[in-house]
């Protein structure tokens, strides 16, 4: 089978600047994994790659879709293989660069087909979390608590998704998620970039302030402008913003909530810096658990020439 390399890793860790000098080494095309730089209009707090590092390696899968529509992994799984095949036959390499761990599992281990969404359960289990906001996490975290484990507790959506698997398929997730279809057929290389927690942390808290340096505020009101704007549009009052996935990515979250007057900029800063620690910590539990990962040690190495001098040697 042809070979598609994987870079992937927590948040924050260093794969972005390593991945750009790897492709440009190697003459290779970049696919991102990253659940939340599907979406236009959404660059800082994603951390995409800049319209120049785009525009000198070719990209796949980013801006693909606008802020208020949805997207799953499912549909992932089917886009990505013909981007992947259309690399292989332009005689260059995939390397497919990110911490989604649910894309990288669809590719290398299969995905399972769940049943079809059922609206009036998700009404229903809508109200019950407006009428108590977090009721619903813990209600997956006694059914099914390892389908909890993969999902940020503020992400009402899929906690909707993986308890309307269980109350409608027989199944929970994670048993039904143990049935899954075939891989994509090609030969994986996963290459895991790891760091000390704490230096991580640390890295982590510098670039949210870096964001923040950059626009993300402002670029926070204009997703929040837009998606507003699409909504009348549309004839909707008011969009949900806990049906919208863009809206769970950590940062946009938050400052959507201090630009609505619930929070101040002080406290939405530091749940952002909370709530990114705690998802690299999830990332690491969840690729822990998978299998072949070679995994590279970059303690104390910020250069990115630095990394890409131990990825070369195992690529």
């Amino acid at each position: 089978m042809k070979k598609v390399i994987v870079l992937l890793g927590p948040t924050g860790v260093g794969k972005t600047a390593a991945s750009l000098l790897l492709a440009q080494s190697l003459g290779i095309e970049i696919i991102s994994a990253d659940s939340m730089q599907i979406y236009k209009h959404m660059d800082i707090g994603t951390a995409k790659p800049t319209t120049e590092e785009r525009a000198a390696i070719r990209h796949h899968m980013i801006d693909i879709v606008e802020p208020w529509e949805s997207y799953s992994t499912g549909r992932y799984f089917e886009e990505v293989q013909p981007i992947i095949s259309a690399i292989h036959e332009r005689n260059s390499m995939p390397l497919i660069v990110g911490g989604t761990g649910l894309y990288i599992k669809a590719m290398t281990r299969g995905i399972f087909h769940g049943p079809s969404a059922n609206k009036e359960l998700r009404a229903e289990l809508l109200r019950t979390e407006d009428k108590k906001p977090g009721s619903l996490y813990g209600q997956l975290q006694s059914v099914d608590p390892d389908a909890a484990a993969a999902i940020f507790p503020a992400d009402v959506r899929r906690t909707i998704r993986a308890l309307e698997v269980c109350l409608t398929g027989g199944k929970t997730m994670s048993e039904m998620q143990a049935g899954h279809t075939e891989r994509l057929p090609f030969r994986f290389i996963k290459i895991g970039l790891t760091r000390d927690r704490h230096e991580l942390y640390e890295m982590i808290d510098r670039r949210v302030d870096a964001m923040l340096e950059k626009g993300l505020v402002e670029e926070a009101r204009r997703v929040l402008k837009l998606i507003n704007t699409e909504a009348r549009k549309c004839g909707s009052a008011e969009m949900r913003k806990a049906d919208l996935s863009s809206l769970q990515a950590i940062g946009y979250k938050e400052l959507i909530l201090h630009l609505e007057g619930d929070l101040s900029l002080h406290y939405a800063v530091e749940l952002i810096r909370q709530r990114s620690r705690n998802y690299a910590k999830r990332q690491f539990t969840w690729f822990r658990k998978e299998e072949e990962i070679t995994w590279i040690d970059i303690t104390g190495i910020q250069d990115p020439s630095a990394i890409f001098d131990k990825l070369i040697q195992v690529v």
